[in-house]
């Protein structure tokens, strides 16, 4: 069976740390060209992986032998590098978030659509063990009727991640678009509405710049939503939790309290109303800090899903869904009003 042919478009961190090591140890991909707009940067690491170095995206989306690309760019070039790569014939994984505004996104699964290509975004939390098992247990019952949430995604911020540092476009509005809700917040509100099969009806919320100096984006956000059936609850994003990454969701039922990534050791925890405990290791989240888990799954599932030509499992219609309420979020703050989504 031959090989994907595949190119990562945008050298950063991203890509170096999980994208291009996971194409690599994929049996089914061959990796055949990088684009960056660094000359320095793309030269080393189209170097490293033996493979053809582009500055301009362009240029890369005319080789007619590349068939699938991730897009590792920053956030306002997601939308027109995906549409340009779609209306080029090659199937598509584009980080998160998918685009800036539901017309961007919209756009882009409009394109997935007329070129019939594969269109996948890069939500990863909805592979995690522990959050895989969670949903199954929702789906099953096992916590009867949910009454509310918490989750939080927070770390020191992308100055310690990106390959820019302090520099990063992660803290320029207009390359980055938003911030802390745009890199973590979206996460979680893609998994919520995973484990909790809902979608979110309802949004208000509170975004500051409190903790970055050098930034123009929003570092610290808390966030009440409401889905359809009425399940209430808080999502936090933040670059200001200067110690420990919390990445962390517990979920109240009737039956039980569900805690997800809270414990260091038990990835989750069940607590029945009857005192009942049950604990389970179920490998770790993935993580930036040192020895954390190394796949995230997003590559091999994107792959697959192109051999098997099958709907990925985060596809355009569900990252846009999950971008929605970020935007609503936004929205929130601006008018100080609570947002309807529609």
């Amino acid at each position: 069976m031959s090989k994907v042919k595949i190119a990562v478009i945008g050298c950063g961190s991203i890509a170096q740390h999980r994208h291009l090591p996971e194409y690599a140890m994929n049996e089914h991909v061959e990796i055949v060209a990088v684009c960056d707009i660094v000359e320095e940067r793309v030269n080393k690491v189209a170097s490293e992986y033996g493979v053809i170095a582009y500055t301009n995206y362009e240029e890369l989306l005319a080789d007619p032998e590349i068939e699938a690309v991730s897009v590792c760019t920053p956030n306002y070039l997601h939308a027109p590098i995906s549409i340009a790569a779609l209306e080029a014939g090659k199937h598509v994984l584009c980080e998160k978030p998918m685009a800036t505004s539901s017309e961007e996104a919209m756009n882009m699964i409009e394109a997935a659509k007329k070129s019939n290509k594969k269109l996948m975004i890069g939500h990863n939390q909805r592979f995690v063990a522990s959050h895989q098992k969670a949903r199954k247990l929702i789906e099953d019952g096992e916590l009867g009727k949910i009454y509310s949430f918490r989750t939080a995604f927070g770390h020191g911020g992308p100055e310690g991640w990106s390959v820019d540092g302090k520099e990063s476009w992660f803290f320029k509005k207009n390359e980055a678009f938003i911030g802390a809700m745009g890199d973590l917040g979206v996460h979680k509100t893609d998994l919520l509405r995973f484990l909790l099969g809902e979608e979110f009806v309802e949004v208000g919320a509170f975004i500051e710049t409190s903790a970055k100096e050098n930034a123009d984006v929003d570092d610290t956000a808390v966030c009440i939503l409401r889905t359809e059936s009425g399940i209430i609850g808080t999502l936090a994003a933040s670059w200001s939790y200067v110690s420990k990454e919390d990445n962390s969701t517990v979920i109240y039922g009737e039956k039980a309290i569900l805690r997800l990534e809270e414990d260091p050791v038990h990835n989750l925890i069940l607590q029945y109303k009857n005192g009942e405990v049950v604990k389970c290791e179920l490998g770790g989240i993935q993580t930036n800090e040192e020895g954390g888990q190394t796949t995230s799954h997003v590559i091999s599932h994107f792959v697959q899903s192109i051999i098997s030509d099958t709907i990925p499992p985060v596809p355009g219609e569900e990252g846009m869904k999950s971008l929605q309420v970020i935007l609503a979020a936004l929205e929130s703050k601006e008018t100080s009003k609570i947002i309807t989504i529609n």
